[in-house]
């Protein structure tokens, strides 16, 4: 995971906050977080996301929620997102030879005396892989563009040195992301920030300590 300086909530990104909440809500009622959601490169099922795909999942998460394991109840719902970007990441490539990009999300949770635990787990690193659940329009086979299971290509199996995989194009819907144990896409998940203890008032720098070092006793 790439590793970004904390930045402190900005008016647009509250008021986009609001946008989605009932109640008006303050920057201290709320917990937010950076997820990578997906990528461009071929992931663990040989499928992938093309950068157009990317730019229209962006429009299509807003406001999307993170649930667990993909299980869609509303008792499940942790967080939401509140804005999307696709990000770039200069001099490196996919596997399919284009230049590598990532759809960025960030999430919001209210704080809540139910939900202190499940902070603490993505403070700590414990909660952090994600996998998106969305539907496409259209999926082609990389060797010869037809549609997925057209032709006699299969994906996972090289021809001629080329590898095949699946595009998946045409996003018409994205439904929600989850925090799941195993991710198709390997560097889904939760983008590590590095905050420094000046940015944080005492009591939420006590807090965290408090949080990590919970997570610690229940490694031993």
């Amino acid at each position: 995971m790439e590793t970004t300086m904390k930045t402190p909530l900005t008016g647009e990104d509250l008021a986009a906050i609001n946008d989605l909440a009932r109640a008006e809500l303050t920057q201290e009622q709320i917990y937010t977080f950076a997820v990578r959601l997906c990528d461009n490169e071929v992931d663990r099922d040989f499928e992938r996301f093309p950068r157009a795909s990317l730019e229209t999942l962006a429009k299509l998460f807003v406001g999307k929620s993170g649930i667990f394991d993909h299980v869609w109840s509303a008792k499940g719902q942790a967080a939401r997102l509140y804005k999307t970007e696709v990000v770039e990441e200069p001099g490196q490539t996919t596997g399919a030879g284009d230049p590598a990009c990532w759809l960025k999300g960030y999430a919001y949770m209210v704080r809540t005396e139910g939900n202190q635990d499940l902070i603490a787990e993505i403070e700590g690193g414990i909660k952090k892989e994600i996998s998106v659940g969305c539907a496409v329009n259209r999926s082609t086979c990389s060797i010869c563009g037809s549609a997925a299971g057209s032709c006699g290509h299969r994906r996972g199996q090289t021809y001629d040195g080329r590898l095949c995989f699946f595009n998946l194009e045409e996003p018409a819907d994205a439904y929600e992301w989850s925090f799941v144990a195993v991710p198709a896409q390997r560097k889904a998940g939760v983008v590590k920030t590095l905050r420094l203890p000046q940015e944080l008032d005492r009591a939420q720098w006590i807090q965290r300590a408090k949080a990590r070092l919970e997570l610690e006793k229940l490694r031993f």
